[in-house]
């Protein structure tokens, strides 16, 4: 079957490339895409490897070669290589841009008393009773669960001799 998508890359893209693989760091995904872009190169200066033995040599798929191919060839060097951009963020934000300034105007401003300094827990106490965040009261109300004590009424009694010996003025019944 002949290929649809043919490699051909220039002699400033091939240095692109040999460059991004001398990196030392460098996200796993993005080398495995450069090194196929190297082996499937059907320049005059490329090995032309064929899909099988890219996909044998770096332990992917020939699908995987043939969609890396393809998005060099139809979307340029940088979209075969990057991972694509997400067109909406998998969670919608909880505070749009005024409510997230009212957020960090509370923040520098006076902490709360009988604190050092903000937690997230007054934070968001706070944004509720401002009526800013009408969706974290619904969530934090969901997560509160009641207290589930782990030791008997005698566990506490023997922590409680530990902490407080018989010379103390504390007595227990």
């Amino acid at each position: 079957m002949a290929k649809r998508y043919i490699v051909r890359l220039s002699d400033e893209e091939r240095k692109l490339l040999t460059d991004l693989l001398g990196q030392k760091v460098l996200a796993a995904k993005k080398r495995m895409r450069v090194q196929v872009l190297l082996k499937a190169d059907a320049s005059p200066e490329g090995p032309a490897w064929i899909d099988s033995r890219i996909a044998e040599a770096f332990e992917v798929t020939v699908l995987t070669i043939e969609k890396i191919r393809k998005s060099y060839v139809l979307e340029g060097l940088d979209a075969a290589i990057e991972r694509k951009k997400q067109c909406r963020p998998s969670r919608q934000p909880v505070l749009d841009g005024a409510k997230e300034a009212r957020l960090v105007a509370l923040c520098c401003g006076t902490v709360p008393a009988g604190r050092g300094r903000w937690t997230l827990r007054p934070l968001a106490d706070k944004l509720v009773e401002l009526k800013q965040v009408a969706a974290w009261e619904s969530d934090r109300n969901k997560q509160q669960k009641g207290v589930d004590w782990q030791f008997t009424t005698a566990d506490a009694r023997v922590k409680l001799k530990r902490l407080y010996p018989k010379d103390s003025k504390l007595t227990l019944r």
